[in-house]
């Protein structure tokens, strides 16, 4: 039913879903953060991506990194567990849009794909889900496309948010086709980077923060680090390396990271190559995270820093950020759908109008009409307007300048008089006038009136062509009556 609605109905309901919405949610205090997720994907799959509106002030996570600095751990630490959608030896070449709902009460999770077909979720086993998602990777080819495919994960273990993962960014390669692919993948992600309502998860491995590339790219989008969020992972490869002494200033950066940019430190499940996982996922994520917290405050970690280590406290920021998000696009957001609705519905009655219009009873009734009233159109058109000046001729002027035309052509085809009996054309024009006296023949007329004195010249002129060389003048006028 969704997808047969008018575009009309369509903005309405959703500028109707989204004001119901915002204010509830805010007087709750946004106590089922699901419920807004849901909200947000709704607004941008009816909207965004169903009528093709690219400027829609939707703000979004969008996440980053180089291939093996732990972006696919993290997606499955924000899922609660772990999950690989095999893209092949070429990797993702296109964006996959992750929807994480937390769902306390369920036992299992739930996993579901977008029809992009039917705009709805189709619900699927994690082992499909994989194999639907690594096939739209591998149908590319060495291509990469910037239309994404959509994930929706339900579980109890999950983070309650929506993060768009784009392709790794590829080191140099001397493979021709593969390094055109990580061209092409960079600028992909460049675009995405780009635009202004897009946050950046930008991952990268603890260490020297002067080396970091994919921070050096989002610096040159945004200088300011305003909506940059560094993830710095393998923070237990540096436990040995910290003290008390410089674990601030390792958080810190060692002055080279700046002071208002928002990071954090923290350590995913890992395990041998060859080996599989030891235990649950979501208990092995928490665990590490618990472990992070204790080895910093070990370490004697300021107070200020310690929100700054750990996954759970990363979720926590996490959720607050995309309340704030939302509490920010949600005036935009609604000015948006108020001028969508607006331009919706004027188009949709002009639509109606034109509907009614083309109804095919009125359009053989309007052809009647104008039939009707060009048959009657045509009696003044034949009988001239007296009261126009431009292109009057009486009869002897309209011939006179016949006969100039035709003798500057020098045509001789034709007899340019109706009878040897006539030694000139003022003769002719004599006669028409004073014998034939042929109707309105000294009035200048145009149009019709000068069409229908013109055939009655024109069937003067070819009696002559008829008669006998002894008939004379006074027997074409006695033929005539």
């Amino acid at each position: 039913r969704e997808h047969q609605r008018s575009p009309a109905s369509l903005h309405h309901s959703v500028f109707v879903l989204f004001c119901c919405a915002a204010a509830p949610m805010a007087a709750r205090g946004v106590a089922n953060k699901s419920e807004l997720l849901n909200i947000l994907g709704d607004v941008k799959a009816r909207v965004q991506d169903k009528l093709g509106v690219v400027d829609f002030p939707m703000p979004q996570f969008i996440l980053l990194g180089k291939q093996s600095v732990g972006k696919s751990r993290l997606i499955e630490a924000l899922a609660g567990e772990q999950f690989n959608f095999c893209s092949g030896t070429l990797g993702s070449r296109r964006p996959t849009v992750l929807e994480f709902r937390n769902v306390p009460s369920g036992k299992n999770s739930q996993w579901a794909v977008r029809n992009s077909a039917t705009n709805t979720w189709v619900q699927h086993s994690v082992q499909q889900v994989m194999k639907i998602i690594g096939d739209a990777h591998q149908e590319l080819g060495t291509t990469v496309s910037a239309e994404p495919v959509y994930v929706r994960v339900q579980s109890p273990w999950c983070v309650d948010m929506q993060v768009v993962d784009l392709p790794g960014f590829r080191d140099f390669n001397h493979d021709h086709t593969r390094q055109h692919l990580a061209s092409d993948i960079e600028r992909m992600n460049e675009s995405f980077m780009a635009d202004p309502r897009n946050v950046m998860l930008c991952v990268e491995q603890a260490g020297d923060s002067a080396t970091m590339a994919t921070l050096s790219r989002c610096r040159k989008v945004d200088p300011y680090f305003r909506r940059t969020i560094l993830i710095r992972n393998k923070l237990d490869k540096f436990y040995k390396d910290l003290t008390c002494d410089n674990v601030s200033k390792w958080v810190d950066g060692f002055g080279d990271l700046p002071s208002d940019l928002v990071r954090f430190a923290l350590t995913l499940p890992w395990w041998p190559e060859d080996s599989e996982c030891p235990g649950e996922f979501a208990q092995l994520r928490d665990e590490k995270s618990k472990e992070d917290i204790r080895e910093m405050e070990a370490r004697q970690l300021s107070a200020k820093y310690m929100e700054m280590v750990g996954f759970a406290n990363f979720a926590i920021f996490l959720e607050k950020k995309i309340e704030h998000l939302f509490g920010e696009a949600v005036g935009p957001v609604l000015t948006s759908l108020k001028a969508l609705t607006v331009s919706t519905e004027k188009k949709a009655a002009d639509l109606q109008v034109e509907f009614s219009e083309t109804d095919h009873c009125k359009m053989i009734s309007t052809m009647r009409e104008c039939g009707i009233l060009f048959a009657h159109a045509l009696t003044p058109v034949m009988e001239g307007s007296l009261c126009l000046k431009a292109k009057c001729m009486t009869l002897e002027q309209e011939l006179k300048e016949f006969h100039r035309y035709h003798q500057s052509l020098g045509s001789s085809h034709f007899s340019m008089l109706p009878s040897e009996d006539f030694t000139s054309l003022d003769e002719y024009i004599e006669y028409l006038g004073n014998d034939i006296q042929i109707g309105s023949f000294d009035v200048e007329v145009n149009g019709g009136a000068m069409y229908r004195r013109m055939i009655a010249e024109v069937e003067i002129f070819l009696r002559f062509s008829d008669i006998s060389e002894n008939m004379s003048k006074r027997d074409v006028i006695q033929a005539r009556g």
